[in-house]
């Protein structure tokens, strides 16, 4: 089927991020086809969560009023192999996962190319706030204008076969403008409060979840140990532990305490200072290139979480998919499973897993 330029797959959860762009887009001429997906069976629809029913209700609704097809893609054999079990795994793996950026990078994305194809649309969009331009046959991924809510970092992983045909109209735009013009084109979704959890994960339990799935090997209690490794006490499990983590510890000997490292093959957790969380040095691996490949020693800003402001960093080349970072100045609670995402200003250049 020829693909059409003014035809658009939009993916709806159910938000009004998602809701609004499917609007937006509908303005400016575009014949937009909204695509929920489907990841997981959900049995207590009084959650809130982009996994639920009652938001791929909200997504018909919203359709509905815009007028146009809805369709709902079902991949929650996809969700389970590529974002639950890695999910689960790194935290019996004492590593921190970040979920969302390998659900855009394996799931998302990859879904709404998909049913652009069926359909013969020539663009894909989603309601993330980031911006994308194209130069020379090749497209580039931007911070959005509004730096609070900005999502490039969780976009790192995206192919150019995607990006170059996506279009984020949420990129020059403000939360509070957006959920403006939900009020005032009267969607359903225009008041709906944004959970800020895992979609998969109720109440924000990750340890809960981790030790109720099918394949989890959970170690069990083990020391809290010092950077000497002296015994200071006992822990419940090193899934239930993050790098910097001070709160939740369960005991206090005179100092404040941070989780600096996790060793599961000991199954312990070291604690420290919080002048012990900081790092001059790291490994990334698995490294993604948007943009402008490194041929290493090159200076970027590096963002080692979303809410990082960044840290001007040299790149040196140890492999083809191996960089190891150097910060001008150190930075706290680096989190191996974590990613790093290199951005040159607001250019989002690519971006690896923290080693």
């Amino acid at each position: 089927m020829t693909e059409s330029s003014k035809k658009v797959v939009v993916g709806m959860s159910g938000g009004v991020d998602s809701s609004v762009a499917a609007a937006l887009l509908q303005d400016e001429g575009y014949e937009v086809i909204g695509v929920s997906m489907n990841f997981l069976s959900c049995n207590n629809p009084a959650e809130r969560s982009c996994c639920s029913t009652r938001d791929r209700e909200d997504a018909r609704s919203v359709c509905e009023q815009l007028s146009i097809e809805h369709r709902v893609v079902d991949l929650r054999l996809q969700f389970k192999e590529k974002v639950i079990l890695p999910f689960v795994e790194s935290y019996l793996k004492g590593l921190t996962p970040s979920p969302c950026i390998l659900c855009n990078e394996e799931i998302k994305f990859r879904a709404l190319l998909d049913v652009a194809k069926e359909v013969g649309a020539g663009y894909i969009s989603t309601g993330h706030y980031a911006k994308v331009t194209h130069e020379n046959g090749s497209a580039s991924l931007l911070k959005a204008d509004d730096r609070v809510k900005d999502q490039s970092y969780f976009l790192f992983r995206i192919k150019q076969e995607e990006l170059s045909k996506t279009i984020f109209p949420l990129g020059s735009l403000s939360k509070s403008e957006v959920r403006k013009i939900a009020a005032e084109k009267n969607l359903r979704t225009h008041e709906k409060v944004e959970s800020q959890e895992v979609c998969f994960v109720t109440n924000d339990d990750y340890a809960s979840f981790v030790e109720d799935h099918p394949s989890s090997k959970v170690l069990g209690p083990g020391n809290f140990v010092d950077l000497s490794g002296n015994v200071v006490g006992k822990h419940k499990g090193i899934h239930y532990y993050t790098i910097g983590q001070r709160r939740g510890l369960g005991f206090g000997i005179g100092k404040r305490q941070y989780v600096i490292s996790i060793d599961p093959l000991k199954n312990e957790v070291v604690l420290g200072s919080d002048d012990d969380l900081l790092c001059s040095e790291m490994n990334v691996g698995n490294v993604n290139w948007i943009e402008n490949e490194s041929d290493g020693n090159q200076m970027v800003t590096v963002k080692i979480r979303s809410t990082h402001e960044g840290e001007m960093a040299e790149l040196v080349k140890i492999d083809e998919e191996k960089f190891l970072v150097k910060f001008e100045k150190p930075v706290r609670a680096v989190a191996p499973g974590q990613a790093a995402v290199f951005y040159d200003g607001n250019h989002v250049l690519g971006g690896g897993w923290i080693e």
